[in-house]
């Protein structure tokens, strides 16, 4: 997962969608580090777009909460990185801001939303990022990128200063090009200590088919896990079959109230400020009805009691070919992105170590497990 080390200037991903001219570093365990943000995260007195025309000229006065932490460590902000509008999308496509190429695998998306931020990390234009996920949107950019990304826990690393898309799933986390580095910045954001390097003992569970979100699709099957359990056995882990019941009702409609309730101050009555895709998924939203929003809340709530069988899920991020980046995005989102999206309906933790998944329920077991199978 290594790059060689260039600079913001040389872009020529559409990573970046504003750039900063890099000031003093406070001293700490970040020091010097180059971090690149998601334009979704307030920064103080840089433009901060949401990755929609409505903000094109949005200057915050203060910075996100974990951005502070960040910087207050030592790392240095580079730039503001792209995102589809809104962070509403499995692509890294934007009708304002382009689209954000893949250094990795050129021609092929870089996933989304945190697109840039997998990009910008990927060519070697920062050494940290900072990402959110809500289905998938920092896990499936480090898995097409080839970087490493952390969905933390629900509710761990604030999400103030953070443009809601939907709450109950929102999270932010960091992405770096190691582990070691995202347990770094995850100990910054946290304020809890890098957990040990661990596999012994664990009980790791075999995932080739997710659950579902509750909408009668079946989802993908894939044993592309199977390339990771020699090592993972030979680091001291069991390695079981296994399966994550599925919800009792579907859950979309609660993603749709809370997507519409976020914009509500801008929707309808700016409609036509926004991009036809985000139109058309806003409209789409107006359809949930009362009875299927309170069952889906219904099943989100038995799912977050659910008790797993085993200490570690393993699976792939993705499972389909990637698709090229001008793909059509609502064709494919649901079958890009099926081992990705119930991990936010569980509010448990996900590490994406390239296309390596690693779940369970705390941040520190995921990155005790991913710190001890990139130190081999």
């Amino acid at each position: 997962m290594a790059s060689r080390s260039r600079s913001v200037s040389e872009d020529r991903w559409n990573a970046f969608i504003s750039t900063v001219e890099p000031g003093e570093s406070c001293p700490g365990p970040l020091a010097g580090r180059r971090l690149a943000v998601k334009d979704l995260f307030d920064t103080a007195g840089v433009r901060t777009t949401y990755g929609s025309g409505l903000y094109s000229e949005h200057v915050p006065d203060r910075n996100a909460a974990a951005v502070q932490r960040l910087l207050h460590a030592g790392a240095v902000l580079v730039g503001k990185t792209h995102l589809p509008e809104f962070a509403w999308s499995v692509l890294g496509q934007s009708d304002w801001y382009g689209t954000c190429s893949n250094p990795t695998r050129p021609g092929k998306t870089t996933g989304g939303s945190s697109s840039g931020s997998g990009a910008a990390l990927a060519a070697g234009l920062c050494d940290l990022a900072l990402g959110s996920d809500t289905g998938g949107s920092i896990r499936l950019p480090a898995a097409a990128c080839d970087i490493v990304g952390l969905k933390s826990q629900w509710g761990l690393i604030s999400v103030e200063g953070v443009f809601p898309l939907c709450p109950t799933l929102d999270t932010v986390g960091p992405m770096a090009r190691s582990v070691e580095d995202v347990a770094l910045m995850w100990s910054v954001l946290t304020e809890r200590l890098v957990p040990e390097p661990t596999l012994v003992g664990l009980t790791v569970g075999l995932m080739r088919q997710p659950p579902g979100i509750g909408d009668g699709r079946e989802t993908e099957r894939s044993d592309a896990a199977e390339e990771w359990v020699a090592d993972l056995e030979r680091l001291g882990a069991r390695v079981v079959e296994t399966r994550v019941p599925e919800p009792s009702a579907n859950t979309w409609p609660q993603f749709q109230h809370e997507a519409l309730t976020s914009h509500a101050a801008t929707f309808p009555a700016r409609e036509d400020e926004y991009g036809r895709a985000m139109r058309k998924k806003l409209h789409a939203a107006q359809r949930a009805t009362s009875d299927e929003i309170s069952a889906a809340y219904r099943a989100i709530g038995e799912w977050r009691r659910y008790e797993p069988e085993v200490d570690l899920y393993l699976s792939p991020c993705y499972a389909i070919e990637l698709p090229d980046e001008d793909a059509g995005e609502l064709e494919i989102r649901l079958p890009l992105t099926s081992f990705l999206r119930w991990v936010n309906l569980t509010g448990w933790a996900g590490l994406a170590i390239g296309n390596m998944q690693l779940v369970a329920p705390r941040d520190e077991v995921v990155l005790a497990a991913g710190l001890a199978w990139e130190r081999g």
